[in-house]
């Protein structure tokens, strides 16, 4: 891209060079924190007029967008057809009753019923048994001494475990990792891919005739997980109707996917790149629930997120106009100095360690607890059974998701 000054619609002298758009070059991909520090110094309040939205990136501001900016930003079905976009309609009409894009009042509301299926009760009795899933999972590898982690570990464990707390036939998994995977396209990129649309419309479709039929079968045989809870669930005499429990059913399921496959596929690679913490970590496993949280700081599996100004707001010294898109860098606010001592720095003792990787405020990933005990689970597994883990040369390539941060494979010998 050229590096010469632009004018933005804010008035202001723009540089191209500061644009998140640079993270479609896989170089930046595989490195935006270089990017993130320049942003966070030259400015923290960037308009970057690539992507026609303002960038944040130091942690008090982004807390500030969490707490205080809109996350009702999914266009209408209207909206679409004036964009000339109306194939996406069927996509807009799921995301419209997403938790992920509610405000309140209704943002607690979907919440609220959401979260009976993931009690702290429910989630520590599926402690031991994502133990158990793991070690069939390393079983399964042993004897081969080499394995991907991301195809081995991070896909499956999330995906099973997932399944089960949907209340789906665990069977499925691939299934629905493929559908997730599909899905968080949307989720993650900024830019408007009419062939991979066509993919992810036919993906929509297909988990909402599958969940359709979920939720006919628990209506005859019930049983526990999220797909009965939302069925079931009940506050003040409201329930949630079929089409919000299909769309929360499947963001759910994919953020509990997503979420969890990166930080066991970041986590590794961190671990392996950083050869004294991981001795540390091997040497005293007791650090296992911190090294999960400076991990999730380090390498943020989600990277940032959109919100909207709910009114004309003066943030870091700028005027951003109300309904105007804000873009929350959470993997940048995770590296932040004035939180964050030496933030590039991995400390798997890190002290004080409040990240933003599972957003903040009324928006906190409410499957944030099983996400970490999933890792806790696979981070020490591995490290328990396969003392000798190390790197196989070669490139690392990263997913071509600039939002959800993770790899194509990750392949380790022991």
């Amino acid at each position: 891209m050229t590096t010469h000054m632009g004018t933005s619609s804010t008035g202001g002298k723009q540089d191209p060079a500061l644009s998140l758009y640079h993270l479609l070059d896989p170089e930046v991909l595989a490195n935006p924190y270089p990017l993130y520090h320049r942003l966070r110094s030259e400015d923290p309040v960037h308009w970057d007029y690539f992507l026609h939205a303002w960038v944040v990136t130091r942690y008090a501001d982004v807390i500030t967008v969490f707490q205080r900016f809109s996350a009702d930003r999914t266009p209408t079905p209207e909206k679409l057809k004036t964009l000339g976009l109306s194939a996406l309609t069927p996509l807009a009409e799921v995301m419209v009753r997403q938790m992920l894009f509610l405000d309140p009042p209704a943002h607690g509301r979907v919440r609220g019923l959401a979260s009976k299926a993931f009690t702290p009760r429910r989630v520590e009795v599926l402690r031991s048994h994502i133990q158990d899933i793991t070690d069939s999972l390393l079983d399964a590898i042993q004897d081969k001494g080499h394995m991907d982690v991301i195809a081995d570990l991070a896909y499956p464990l999330p995906a099973i475990v997932t399944a089960e707390l949907l209340g789906v036939p665990t069977s499925d998994w691939k299934q629905l990792t493929a559908w997730s995977a599909d899905f968080a396209q949307v989720l993650g990129n900024f830019q408007h891919n009419p062939d991979r649309s066509l993919q992810v419309i036919r993906s929509l479709e297909e988990m909402s005739a599958y969940f359709r039929a979920a939720i006919r079968e628990q209506r005859v045989h019930p049983r526990e997980g999220l797909i009965n809870a939302l069925l079931t669930a009940e506050i003040d005499g409201d329930h949630l109707t079929e089409e919000e429990v299909v769309a929360n059913t499947i963001v759910t399921m994919v953020g509990g996917q997503e979420t969890t496959t990166n930080l066991i596929g970041n986590g590794i690679l961190t671990l392996l790149r950083h050869p004294d913490q991981l001795e540390r970590l091997k040497a005293d496993l007791s650090l296992i629930p911190s090294a999960v949280e400076e991990l999730l700081r380090y390498e943020s599996p989600s990277q940032h997120t959109a919100r909207l100004a709910p009114d004309d707001v003066v943030l870091g010294g700028k005027t951003i106009r109300k309904r105007q898109a804000v873009i929350a860098v959470m993997g940048a606010a995770n590296r932040d100095p004035e939180r964050f001592p030496d933030p590039d720095r991995l400390d798997l003792g890190r002290q004080d360690n409040r990240h933003v990787a599972f957003a903040w405020a009324s928006h906190f990933c409410f499957g944030a607890p099983l996400a970490r005990i999933e890792g806790q689970a696979a981070f020490e597994t591995v490290l328990r059974r396969m003392p000798n883990l190390g790197l196989v040369p070669g490139p690392v390539q990263w997913r071509e998701n600039l939002g959800l941060r993770g790899l194509k494979a990750l392949h380790v010998t022991f």
